[in-house]
């Protein structure tokens, strides 16, 4: 999606793969997976609720319900259904051969689960549970910039740095397909010393040899008498969002401390964070709020982390603000994408990218109860404009082609286009 950035930070970024720390390269795919069009498995039980979860006697929202106008767009492919693993979020690699690899968080199976990006075949996994290098638990929110992905592990109160790279490129023989698949190696990890329950981030060069990375924690208050999780009072939510900096020039990445901030007004606060992406040439953070009480929407904030006043999609978020995404041009162009969560299929809301007008939505026909979504701007053989992807209701990725979404809502299918229709 910022491929600009991740060209001009990608040898820098290749260094790291020459890493001393612990490697675990990624393991077989688990056979007889059935796919998750061939019938609905039954959700992911977790053991511990989100803040962001419905209790068990609660009502899930339902979009066929919500009549609410939108336009249906078929996914060109679903992963395998794997619900014993409660998929999260998505993230994807371009390798250097122009291939796309996906990548989901398994908040149960305390790993990586990887994916061919283009036509959604499970390859391997990467990671076990464990609190070292290489090892999660109950990893969540996750990113990739150039050849490095963050992942947020919430019971480890921490982001792990990973670099991605290929095997050594085999024979160039007439005929002969390009099987190599990600090799994934732990390098550093940072925050556990400060984050008290942390879900999503976004990454961003800030030179060269610099990456940011801004964090959103979920610390809460305590429980109540149902057992959902009670958001701090305002005054004490002035820590939501954690900022670091990352140094590339080492064999490991540094790592450095930047501060913390977060609105403590009650129309700029974030009680239930959880997505969080940002836009540098619009200084903007657009961050989730998730809480049903005070109305689940999106916050608009600067890049230096000031509630600018505004809250995108209040009231037109009926069941809760989730993932986000950004389709940018170099002019500044582009569009926004916000989540919002219905069990049976999740409303995609549309915005511009620079006035924030709203320009319609669209669902899947499967796709339900999506928290992670990752918008892969740069093409690729199947996907040549480039491919969304949303979890699907806690066990598998839908995928769905940009130039779809494109000619649905009349939008530009690229940079170079103009809108379809």
């Amino acid at each position: 999606m910022r491929s600009t950035l991740i060209l001009s930070v990608a040898l820098v970024l290749a260094g790291c793969a020459t890493s001393d720390a612990p490697r675990a390269n990624a393991e077989p795919a688990q056979a007889g997976s059935a796919q998750a069009g061939s019938g609905r498995a039954a959700p992911a039980q977790t053991a511990q609720r989100e803040p962001d979860e419905r209790g068990v006697d609660e009502i899930d929202p339902l979009l066929a319900r919500a009549a609410i106008d939108h336009r249906q767009i078929d996914e060109a492919f679903l992963t395998p259904a794997t619900p014993q693993d409660n998929i999260d979020s998505p993230a994807v690699w371009r390798a250097p051969n122009g291939r796309l690899w996906l990548l989901a968080t398994a908040k149960q199976g305390d790993a990586l689960v990887i994916y061919d990006g283009d036509r959604g075949d499970a390859v391997g996994r990467y990671g076990r549970e464990g609190g070292g290098l290489g090892e999660f638990r109950r990893p969540n929110g996750i990113a990739v910039f150039g050849d490095l992905a963050f992942v947020v592990e919430r019971d480890n109160r921490r982001v792990q740095v990973l670099s991605l790279s290929l095997p050594a490129a085999p024979l160039n023989l007439p005929g002969i397909a390009d099987t190599r698949t990600p090799q994934l190696r732990a390098l550093t990890a940072f925050g556990a010393d400060r984050l008290r329950q942390p879900y999503g981030l976004w990454v961003r060069a800030v030179s060269a040899d610099a990456l940011e990375v801004i964090v959103t924690d979920a610390y809460m208050a305590g429980k109540d008498a149902r057992g959902d999780e009670i958001p701090p009072p305002l005054q004490q939510l002035d820590r939501r969002m954690q900022r670091y900096r990352l140094e590339l020039g080492g064999a490991n990445p540094g790592v450095r401390y930047v501060g913390a901030f977060g609105d403590t007004g009650a129309a700029g606060a974030i009680r239930v964070p959880e997505s969080i992406w940002g836009d540098p040439a619009h200084d903007r953070l657009l961050i989730a709020e998730e809480d049903l009480a005070t109305g689940t929407a999106v916050r608009d904030y600067t890049l230096d982390g000031r509630y600018r006043g505004r809250t995108i999609g209040l009231g037109l978020f009926k069941a809760q603000a989730e993932g986000i995404a950004l389709w940018q041009c170099g002019d500044g162009s582009g569009y926004w994408i916000a989540t919002d969560q219905y069990k049976d299929r999740s409303l995609f809301h549309v915005f511009d990218r620079a006035s924030l007008r709203h320009l319609g939505a669209f669902a899947g026909g499967t796709v339900g109860n999506t928290d992670g979504v990752w918008l892969q701007q740069a093409g690729s053989t199947r996907f040549p404009d480039g491919v969304f992807y949303a979890v699907h209701d806690d066990q598998a990725v839908g995928a769905f082609d940009w130039r779809d979404i494109a000619r649905a809502l009349n939008l530009r299918s690229s940079c170079e286009a103009r809108p379809a229709g």
